[in-house]
Formats: C-alpha cells, sequence, structure tokens
C-alpha cells in the first residue's frame, strides 16, 4: 500500500487531478468533502463554529452560510486561525475513519491519496504519507482561474490565495509536482505517468 498526500493552491486544478487518479484506480479521501460534512447542519462543529461567529453565519434553515463566515475568516487572520482551530481536528478525525474503512477494504498494492487542500497549512504534515504530489500552477494564474471561472472579484481571489500557503512553502513538501498551467491533454498525460510510478511504488 501507498499513501499519498496531494495538495496544491486555490485554482491549481488539484480536483481535476483527484478526479482523474480515482479514474485510473486510487482510493481517494476528499479532505474537502470531510470540512463538508463536519458542520453541516446540527453538526457538533456547526455549533462551535456558530458560538465562535454568531448567528450571523447561519442560514435560516439552520446551515452555514458560506459566504458570510468567509467574508469573515479571509478578511482577519485570527478568524482564520479561530476557525481552523475548531475545523481542523474535526476534519483530521473524519479523514482517519474514512482511511481505515479504506485500508480494510483495499488489497495490499492500492494506492490511497488524501486530498488535502491544506496539507502544507497544517491540516496533516508531509510526514503523514509515503510521498507528497503537489499541484502547481502560477500565482497569475491562479488568479484569472478564480475571477473567471468561480467569479470572485481580483480582491476576494487574493485574500483566498493570501489565506494559504504559498506557493514556494507547496513546493517545499513536494516529492512530485503536476504542472497544471498547459492544457487538460497535458495534464492527462502527466497525471498517467504519475499513475504508474505510484504503482510502481506501491507495488514494491
Amino acid at each position: 500500500m501507498l499513501r499519498v498526500g496531494l495538495t496544491g493552491g486555490i485554482g491549481s486544478g488539484k480536483s481535476e487531478v483527484s478526479k482523474r487518479l480515482a479514474g485510473l484506480g486510487a482510493v481517494v479521501i476528499d479532505a474537502d468533502r470531510g470540512a463538508r460534512e463536519v458542520v453541516e447542519a446540527g453538526t457538533p462543529g456547526l455549533a462551535m463554529i456558530a458560538d465562535a461567529f454568531g448567528a450571523g453565519v447561519l442560514r435560516d434553515d439552520g446551515s452555514l452560510d458560506r459566504a458570510a463566515l468567509a467574508a469573515i475568516v479571509f478578511a482577519d487572520p485570527e478568524s482564520l486561525a479561530r476557525l481552523n482551530s475548531i475545523t481542523h481536528p474535526l476534519i483530521r478525525e473524519w479523514v482517519s475513519d474514512r482511511e481505515a474503512n479504506a485500508l480494510r477494504a483495499a488489497g495490499p498494492g492500492a494506492v490511497i491519496v488524501h486530498d488535502v487542500p491544506l496539507l502544507a497549512e497544517g491540516l496533516r504534515t508531509s510526514s503523514d504519507f509515503d510521498m507528497v504530489i503537489v499541484v502547481d500552477v502560477p500565482a497569475e494564474l491562479q488568479l484569472e482561474r478564480l475571477t473567471g471561472q468561480r467569479g470572485m472579484t481580483a480582491e476576494q481571489a487574493a485574500a483566498r490565495m493570501a489565506a494559504q500557503a504559498s506557493r514556494e512553502q507547496r513546493l517545499a513538501i513536494a516529492d512530485m509536482v503536476i504542472d497544471n498551467a498547459g492544457t487538460l491533454a497535458d495534464l492527462d498525460k502527466r497525471v498517467t505517468e504519475i499513475w504508474a510510478q505510484l504503482r510502481d511504488r506501491a507495488a514494491t
């Protein structure tokens, strides 16, 4: 078995890489999914967030108003740190449960990919994995994708990027890098190459 950490900055295309690896046969554990589930309506995580940031971060139906929370935490590093102190332990527990289930179901040569957006920020550490893959694009391309594809303003996009680890910090923990500044065909080729290497390592 090979345990792989997959990370990349917002707008890097990490989710596209994750989907391609899953399609090739990897067991993918998505920390983003965990981040959503641990703050669903009625969960202790959401109750702690409401206590920390007020009822204004809740919708009328009791669910999390992500836009309202984002407006608070991405404008204030202390608020972001407070949010992370609530959610990160819950996400780590969620991921650990999913990995335990995956290990029971997977064969000895399985490749388990942990899709962790905030790996370089400390949600997990590179030592948790046999290897770390970083999906990399230049900062200007991140900004272009966030404003063009996700409808953010330039200011919102810049704030989201500033709240994450820098490109240099992510690359510093990389064992492999996937350059996603090209076309989808380029990405398919690189992911296929990476997958062959992962299968070889898992087998040995």
